[in-house]
């Protein structure tokens, strides 16, 4: 190790068994706090339905991803009130309070009732719980990776702080095994009731582990060196960011590193999770395993980059990786396509639907809130695309004239909601209806569920799909079940004025193929190596920009304010521009009826980070920490 007292370089080795101590406590700690701050991306889907249920899925899920990105957009907040803490008091109790307040908020979540039961009570406690969970890690990253670093021999920081690194990738990895697991004991319909409570629950254990860890270690040498020399700032945030020469090099580090690396990260995993799940349709299941499996081949590359950064610097391997993803996510992302759901890649490649409308009728529908309201016949059809991946083109069409969209031979009317008032139900699923049938006879992977019908309704059911063939003597004469106007009104097949007309137990009957249309990735056509492998590769660029960054930060700053000058631009980067990632470019993509187009936000600040750091970001792997 380093002497503290001098900074002298100690001649490389292997590591004591006191640095295998102070990596392996740091790093267990954090990543049982990553698991905890990821329980939530991974779980997206049932959050979703249970907080934000008064809300349809497209809002819904965007509802659910800006939750998600609360926790990131405080963790700047979080890394000033303990940056300033750990540059004050110290390393050690400072990210021991932080991962107290990271699982107890966990673990309330896995408690926290439903929209259904406390109403919109249930949604803002909620975001409250993700705030704190952000807080926590805002304090939590900058605390582990400058104990590590300080504990480092000279030449070895890159190596040391790269397992660090590793942690955010193994917290997720835990969590989705976690809830494989969960979901294979339980099965998918107890664990989308209630089950996916069970992952947040025993984040308690997890806890527990962490605070017996985290009491036994040391404080850092380097530490305890400027306290002992009383060389320790009494103001870290005025040092740090109200003097330019220390606020300079905050702004470079955010905008030549942190920025660009956040997107590379949370584009190459969460958001590539998130495309899977909800773009490409892939069971939720088997788009874990699928995820899990790249993330355990792609977790020894943080290392294997960090300590390469030793031998050639920083620099050039964070830049690398920055230029490769801006350069490479297109085609990727396209290719997890045409591997996942092979179908929809070739529906898409030989269908394309066109609007014909109104050019004042067709708003740009960016929406990150959910709330904006799109009625006019363009925005309807076009948002019922989005939603089913299909890609379209508008074309210019009368004025005042209700838009039309053509698939294949088949042409489907679209309305305006405002115009048509109580039958705005009613157009909409006609709407669907007709686009849905259009789609799946051009060869798009939609599957129609069952449907049941009662007597009274069968006459109208059978005149209102033609292209079912259906025969009603045949089906009276087929399985049905009875029923009473009671059940009949509970499980929403007659209203209840059509129910009173009912005197006595009615048939009910259910029609196979007659229900809802479904997008689907057909399990027996998805390509598991494919996909793993597209998945591996994006992982691989995470490794290169992460893996290095921690050594990087703690090497850019002087030990009186370490701890605060490093953990704001990397909390910046990663909470505001690699945590709005996901609802960003869900929404952009939704916005420009293109599944792909979102990715121009990762790609884009990718390539101004590039530009930056090439141009302004200093190389710092020889720096003496104690300088």
């Amino acid at each position: 190790m380093a002497n503290i007292a001098t900074g002298a370089p100690a001649k490389a080795g292997p590591m004591t068994r006191e640095e295998k101590k102070v990596i392996f406590a740091s790093s267990l700690g954090t990543v049982f706090e990553w698991y905890d701050f990821y329980l939530y991306g991974s779980l997206a889907v049932y959050i979703g339905a249970t907080y934000f249920t008064q809300y349809p899925e497209a809002t819904r899920n965007i509802f659910t991803l800006l939750a998600f990105a609360a926790g990131f957009l405080v963790r700047p907040f979080g890394a000033l009130v303990f940056g300033r803490l750990g540059d004050l008091v110290g390393r050690k109790y400072t990210f021991l309070v932080t991962i107290l307040i990271m699982g107890l908020s966990t673990f309330l979540v896995g408690i926290l009732p439903g929209a259904a039961t406390i109403g919109i009570a249930a949604p803002i406690i909620l975001i409250v719980l993700r705030l704190l969970q952000g807080l926590a890690l805002g304090g939590e990253y900058g605390g582990a990776a400058t104990y590590v670093a300080e504990h480092a021999p000279h030449g070895r920081r890159g190596y040391f702080t790269s397992w660090i690194q590793t942690t955010a990738t193994l917290g997720l990895f835990l969590s989705l095994i976690v809830i494989v697991t969960v979901q294979s004991i339980m099965g998918t319909t107890a664990f989308a009731a209630w089950g996916w409570r069970i992952p947040f629950l025993l984040s308690v254990l997890l806890l527990g582990v962490s605070v017996w860890i985290r009491v036994k270690m040391n404080e850092s040498p380097a530490f305890q060196k400027m306290k002992a020399e009383g060389k320790g700032s009494k103001a870290p945030l005025t040092e740090a960011f109200g003097q330019w020469r220390n606020a300079k090099i905050a702004i470079i580090a955010l905008l030549g590193a942190t920025m660009g690396q956040a997107v590379v990260w949370y584009g190459g995993q969460f958001y590539a999770l998130f495309f899977l799940q909800n773009v490409l349709k892939v069971d939720l299941q088997a788009a874990n395993i699928m995820v899990a499996v790249a993330l355990f081949l792609g977790a020894p590359f943080f290392v294997i980059f960090g300590a390469l950064s030793d031998k050639i610097g920083r620099k050039p391997i964070i830049m690398a990786g920055l230029l490769i993803a801006a350069v490479t996510y297109m085609p990727l992302f396209k290719a997890m396509t045409s591997m996942a759901n092979p179908a929809l890649a070739e529906a898409q490649a030989t269908i394309k639907a066109t609007v014909t409308a109104d050019p004042a009728d067709c708003k740009f529908q960016f929406n990150p809130t959910g709330t904006s309201k799109f009625t006019s016949s363009c925005d309807i059809a076009t948002a019922f695309l989005t939603k089913n991946s299909v890609p379209y083109e508008v074309a210019p069409g009368p004025a005042g004239q209700p838009a039309v969209v053509k698939i294949g031979d088949k042409s489907i009317t679209s309305y305006d909601a405002v115009a048509a008032g109580a039958d705005g139900k009613a157009k909409q699923a006609g709407l669907e209806k007709g686009i849905n049938v259009a789609l799946h006879d051009a060869g798009y992977p939609l599957k129609r569920g069952a449907v049941k019908v009662p007597d009274a309704k069968l006459e109208g059911f059978i005149a209102a799909n033609p292209e079912l063939g259906l025969n009603a003597a045949a089906v009276r004469s087929g399985d049905k079940v009875s029923m009473s106007s009671a059940d009949l009104v509970s499980q929403k097949l007659l209203t209840a004025d059509e129910a009173k007309a009912v005197t006595a137990d009615m048939p009910v009957y259910t029609i196979a193929g007659g229900g809802a249309f479904t997008m689907v990735a057909d399990p027996a056509r998805v390509n598991w190596i494919g996909t793993i492998a597209v998945l591996f590769v994006l992982v691989l660029y995470v490794t290169m920009v992460y893996g290095p960054i921690a050594a990087l930060l703690v090497e850019l700053f002087p030990t009186r304010i370490r701890y605060t000058g490093m953990s704001l631009p990397y909390h910046i980067g990663n909470g505001w521009f690699g945590g709005l990632l996901p609802a960003t470019a869900f929404a952009m993509s939704a916005a420009a009826g293109n599944i792909y187009y979102g990715l121009w936000y990762p790609i884009v600040f990718a390539a101004i980070t590039l530009v930056i750091g090439v141009i302004f970001l200093p190389e710092t792997k020889d720096r003496n920490l104690d300088a």
